[in-house]
């Protein structure tokens, strides 16, 4: 019996995976500038030296997350543009985050013309908790306005200005939520959009440093 994957073993596990990928030279990726299909590359194949080592249920399109027996889903970026998008499921998501962790691969292609190879050297593995996958632009301002005294009308008049896609009456909702629960500080910068897109690079900055993202490798 494999021993079952927890969210520990999954960060050993990337940490270990980044290290070996980082070394390997690969023919079909060469020449490819394609980001989606170096992302699904690495993912398929990170999934498949879990597999040698774990038992866990693979993750589909219904679930949408990777992982959804731990709440992870894993994104594969590029250093040059650390980024992706994500489902938007609700305005508060940009608030108090997306719901899941997130298990970030960020890599450095490059191509060798001599052997018609490609190396991924994996410059960062982090992994970033649920509670901090908020945008961090969004949650400061909030979390300065309450340090602020701030109340209701403050928060709402806050969430107006952002341009989050909702409308008033979520936005009074919302408001309320924050006066009685308020969110953590985030550490991406989510964009509105039909779907959200992620940008990583401050919190590829912040790994190790701040609550709830971890440098993993």
């Amino acid at each position: 019996m494999k021993p079952i994957l927890t969210i520990s073993s999954l960060q050993q596990a990337a940490a270990q995976f980044a290290a070996i990928e980082t070394l390997h030279h690969e023919p079909s990726l060469y020449g490819i500038t394609d980001g989606k299909a170096v992302g699904t590359y690495l993912e398929h194949k990170f999934a498949d030296f879990l597999l040698s080592q774990y038992g866990y249920l693979r993750g589909n399109s219904a679930s949408g997350i990777d992982f959804p027996e731990l709440e992870v889903d894993i994104k594969v970026t590029s250093i040059k543009q650390p980024q992706s998008s994500c489902p938007f499921k609700s305005a508060a998501q940009k608030i108090f985050g997306l719901g899941y962790h997130l298990l970030i691969f960020v890599y450095d292609k490059m191509d060798n013309s001599d052997n018609k190879t490609s190396q991924l050297n994996m410059q960062h593995t982090i992994f970033i908790e649920k509670e901090y996958t908020a945008d961090f632009q969004t949650t400061k301002g909030i979390l300065d306005i309450l340090t602020r005294d701030g109340n209701k009308d403050d928060i709402m008049a806050f969430l107006m200005e952002r341009n989050l896609p909702i409308d008033e009456i979520g936005a009074d909702q919302l408001a309320d939520k924050i006066l009685q629960s308020p969110p953590n500080q985030g550490y991406l910068t989510i964009s509105n959009a039909l779907q959200w897109r992620l940008q990583y690079s401050r919190a590829i900055q912040n790994a190790g440093t701040v609550s709830g993202v971890l440098k993993i490798r």
